[in-house]
């Protein structure tokens, strides 16, 4: 299989795009590679953020909150795959990505907006789950039987599915 490259997207990159990186490289590797970027960087993770890929096992000290312009320099990795988590994100005006790489928006409601304490954290649980369902629907694709143009309507539709809850 070929090795596959994969930017996810959320405005302050501090949630739900940490997520999907620590996902893929975490169960997808070493056939993808992810990577996540934000278009205004917090410049930090949410505390919650990192309490839930610590409770499920991931690895979080590679992670920080990035822009998504270190994506855009010649040394930056080529991608294949670039999706927006938030719907911030996928309403800005996004940069040209080198290579035309396959975009699609996968939008997960923001687990970091206010609300009661005892509901946060089951917020940022229920964000890790759709995450993971949808990149493993991703990971599971035939990639070397689809073509272009019917990968990129997968990728979409991948975005538009929700697990039935547990």
């Amino acid at each position: 299989m070929k090795h596959y490259n994969i930017l996810f997207i959320c405005t302050a990159n501090a949630s739900r795009s940490q997520m999907a990186e620590a996902l893929v490289n975490h169960y997808a590797h070493p056939n993808f590679t992810a990577y996540s970027a934000g278009s205004h960087p917090a410049g930090q993770l949410h505390p919650l953020t990192l309490v839930t890929l610590q409770h499920f096992g991931l690895a979080t000290a590679s992670l920080r909150s990035k822009s998504w312009d270190e994506f855009l320099t010649p040394n930056a990795p080529p991608m294949d795959f670039i999706f927006t988590l938030c719907d911030a994100a996928a309403g800005e005006s996004c940069p040209t990505w080198p290579g035309l790489p396959l975009v699609a928006h996968w939008g997960v409601a923001d687990p970091s907006l206010p609300r009661k304490e005892e509901d946060r954290h089951k917020a940022f649980h229920d964000a890790f789950l759709l995450i993971k369902h949808r990149i493993d629907l991703l990971t599971a694709l035939p990639f070397e039987k689809l073509e272009h143009l019917a990968l990129q309507h997968h990728i979409r539709d991948i975005g538009v599915q929700t697990p039935k809850p547990l």
